[in-house]
């Protein structure tokens, strides 16, 4: 029986997991036969837009977090996949900084040239993964949602590719339910137009507080408040922006915080963050971990300690993306099919102790960059993926954190250099607090100029 491998997610790491397999195939080698099951209606995952929240069509939870309006929030260069260029898929050079609907047509072209999509069988949700103890494979239930069937069958291993910013962390403050405004967390944030004239709490003070924040002030949003846990972002905010410690109640419209200020706000976005969930895995098989840079549990950040037939793809906390999706899945792929050892349990132990000591080592963002850097060049050098400058992305890295800091309403307005192609990118046509359509069409060409009055 040839081996059959069960990828569960179409996003960036399970398609990576994909094109890792694929690349094998292209080089004469044989390889196992690869099924994909995909919750959406196509493939992208996270980069899908849908203005659903809660549950979807078939009553299983909205798995997006993608709203209206979103741009990347780093540059583009950073995240180019090593075999496949941003100019070699739009034709021409772009800016640095595209809007949701660009980096979703970059994602997908890649997996439309290579031919995949039949791997993939959609709107497939994963309702239980376990050990058979006859077989010894696992066996994997999904549910058709089209049809309202469940299905299951066997595999030699298991990819779980279903990403980590899907399942809210709800925190609960006082007096929210008398709060007469809308609540919501940023996983059902979809429109920033909703907010326009309002006076908006945002609760939380990493990547969704600040990019929500800004984006409801480019829509026109009255004011906004973030309250903080442990430190405020420290950005040069304009006058309507302000930091607050943490949020202790709230008494009608009334927001008090823990320095005994308060705020009257019409609106509070709940940017606290999310957990990894795995609702289809029994406890010995599902991985228990925070955001961080290096999950324990795992060897290489992918292999399940406890279980080696087992992958997690994409589990950390990120700078680089799409491209350490890719060299994840290459390793991966290797470790799987035997053309790479795998050790003892004792020494993968050992070795996800090392790294997970060299994060906590870390003490600033710079730190944290270099280190990911050089998790990445460990997965790269241990397999046949197309090497790229990482430590060069290591840098553009650091210069957007300085951009940032410099000017937290203009630093997508930045160019940057591709480590791919060399070249420099251009600007785009219209500033970003300026550019308020966020499709496609708008950003790869220039709107025509208005019509001079006679």
């Amino acid at each position: 029986m040839s081996m059959r491998i069960a990828v569960l997610g179409a996003g960036p790491s399970g398609l990576a997991m994909l094109r890792a397999i694929d690349s094998l195939r292209r080089q004469g080698h044989p390889v196992p036969e690869v099924v994909c099951y995909e919750k959406q209606s196509d493939l992208g995952g996270m980069w899908n837009y849908t203005w659903r929240t809660g549950l979807d069509a078939y009553g299983e939870p909205v798995h997006g977090s993608m709203y209206r309006y979103l741009w990347s929030n780093g540059p583009k260069e950073a995240l180019e996949f090593s075999d496949y260029s941003f100019e070699e898929h739009f034709g021409h050079p772009i800016a640095s900084y595209p809007p949701r609907a660009v980096l979703r047509d970059y994602i997908m072209g890649r997996i439309e040239r290579s031919g995949l999509r039949e791997q993939i069988r959609f709107n497939m949700a994963v309702h239980w993964v376990q050990r058979d103890a006859d077989s010894g494979r696992f066996q994997v239930t999904v549910r058709d949602m089209k049809a309202d069937t469940l299905i299951t069958e066997e595999f030699d291993h298991v990819i779980v590719a279903t990403g980590h910013f899907s399942t809210p962390n709800v925190p609960y403050f006082e007096g929210l339910e008398q709060f007469p405004g809308r609540v919501l967390h940023a996983h059902d944030f979809r429109d920033a137009c909703e907010f326009t004239d309002k006076d908006l709490l945002l609760v939380g003070s990493s990547y969704s507080a600040e990019d929500i924040g800004t984006q409801c002030y480019k829509y026109g949003a009255r004011s906004v408040t973030f309250s903080y846990r442990s430190r405020p972002m420290g950005y040069q905010w304009p006058s309507s922006f302000e930091e607050k410690p943490l949020l202790l109640r709230m008494e009608g419209n009334t927001a008090h915080f823990s320095d005994g200020s308060s705020k009257d706000v019409d609106a509070v976005v709940l940017c606290t963050g999310y957990r990894h969930h795995f609702p289809f895995l029994p406890d010995e098989l599902t991985l228990r971990t925070h955001n961080r840079l290096y999950p324990g549990q795992l060897y290489k950040g992918v292999v399940f300690i406890d279980d080696p037939g087992l992958i997690y793809l994409g589990m950390q906390d990120q700078y680089y993306t799409f491209n350490m999706f890719d060299a994840q899945a290459w390793l991966a792929r290797d470790l799987l099919m035997g053309r790479l050892p795998l050790p003892d349990k004792a020494a993968m132990q050992a070795d996800s102790e090392h790294w997970q000591q060299r994060e906590q080592a870390c003490s600033n963002a710079d730190q944290e960059i270099d280190f990911q850097a050089a998790y990445v060049r460990d997965l790269v050098d241990a397999s046949d993926y197309p090497d790229f400058p990482i430590e060069q992305v290591a840098e553009i890295f650091k210069q957007w954190k300085r951009d940032k800091k410099r000017d937290i309403l203009g630093y997508r307005d930045q160019r940057y250099r591709s480590v791919l192609t060399g070249t420099l990118a251009p600007a785009h046509h219209t500033p970003w607090m300026k550019a308020l359509d966020d499709s496609l069409e708008a950003f790869l060409h220039e709107p025509a100029p208005a019509a001079k009055r006679a």
